[in-house]
């Protein structure tokens, strides 16, 4: 696959000021400015009034959000995109704005102050360097976890459609935080239980999501971390979404070993992640996002199709399949333990 090249400073100054338009988005996300106008156009008078920010204030953050697409504005009165009705206002059915809020401003972009020096392997002795250390404080547990837990909601949805898992009746979900996804696919399959394993303070937070959904009786949890813990045998699908971009790159292939120990003949593994093309040209997002897990997994390895089957092969699994889930952005595996 190709990508088109860059030409002129424009396209550079595009991504270095990038920032600039990602922290107008958060911000609105903040004042709960896209909500204001969920039901219909306003001026920056009214948007101030609903918003609390000074008029001056509110109509040059309405003007930048504009010029971004994410409004549109006629005659002085400003109104919602299509893509902000539908995953900006709070409430809607796609909204993943706590998400973007919480989780990749408050916390991500934070972090990303730290990608020159784990590059470079100068990273200060008490900077975050694993999910285990950042996860050790409850808060940031539960701010990272309940604002994932509204981002995957729709993946999940979409994992459930995707998965063929008739005749499979227990299934490990590896670090499968607040259940999500575990959530989706129990709701699909209603033969299907699962067991979470995780850090105690996310699976803290995790049994009250599970409980919400009426589902206690079908997910559990087994705390610790999964590349230490002794996993649970006897499972017919292992799923790991989210975690070979988490951990150092030299543990897939221990991860993946446990996943054949612990399925039956015939089981499935899934690796649900931010996978790249074999030719490493994208996608973007999917090679940003794990330059950014870069930040704070100094060891974490950026993964490409054919490395990924060459990582299940090895292990044992055949029936390699790997295809695209969030577009632009994950990929899904699926392989087979052999029977």
């Amino acid at each position: 696959m190709s990508t088109d090249l860059l030409t002129d400073a424009d396209q550079i100054s595009d991504i270095a000021f990038g920032f600039m338009g990602s922290k107008a988005l958060f911000a609105a996300l903040d004042v709960g400015l896209f909500t204001a106008l969920a039901d219909g156009a306003k001026t920056a008078e009214e948007v101030a009034v609903e918003t609390g920010l000074h008029p001056a204030r509110a109509e040059t953050l309405l003007t930048a959000l504009a010029g971004l697409g994410l409004l549109s504005v006629a005659e002085g009165r400003f109104a919602n995109a299509p893509a902000a009705t539908d995953f900006l206002v709070a409430g809607a059915r796609y909204d993943f704005g706590d998400y973007l809020r919480l989780q990749v401003d408050k916390q991500m972009y934070r972090l990303l102050g730290q990608l020159t020096p784990a590059l470079t392997g100068t990273l200060r002795k008490d900077a975050t360097d694993s999910y285990e250390t950042w996860f050790s404080d409850a808060e940031e547990a539960r701010l990272y976890s309940e604002s994932q837990h509204a981002g995957s909601t729709g993946p999940a949805r979409q994992l459930a459609r995707r998965l063929d898992l008739e005749g499979a009746r227990r299934m490990l979900d590896v670090g499968g935080g607040t259940g999500a996804f575990a959530i989706g696919l129990c709701q699909a399959n209603p033969d299907l239980q699962v067991t979470i394993l995780d850090f105690p303070n996310v699976a803290k937070l995790g049994r009250d999501y599970i409980a919400a959904a009426g589902l206690s009786d079908r997910i559990g949890y087994q705390t610790g971390n999964a590349l230490e813990a002794e996993w649970p045998g006897g499972v017919d699908a292992v799923l790991m979404s989210y975690l070979f971009s988490g951990v150092p790159g030299d543990a897939h292939a221990a991860l993946l070993a446990k996943a054949m120990a612990v399925l039956t003949p015939g089981g499935r593994v899934m690796v649900h992640d931010f996978i790249v093309h074999a030719d490493r040209t994208g996608p973007r997002l999917a090679a940003l996002w794990q330059l950014q897990h870069t930040a704070f997994t100094p060891e974490a390895r950026s993964t490409d199709t054919a490395g990924l089957t060459r990582e299940l092969e090895d292990a044992g699994f055949e029936d390699v399949e790997i295809a695209p889930m969030i577009p632009e952005m994950t990929m899904l595996a699926v392989a087979r333990k052999p029977r």
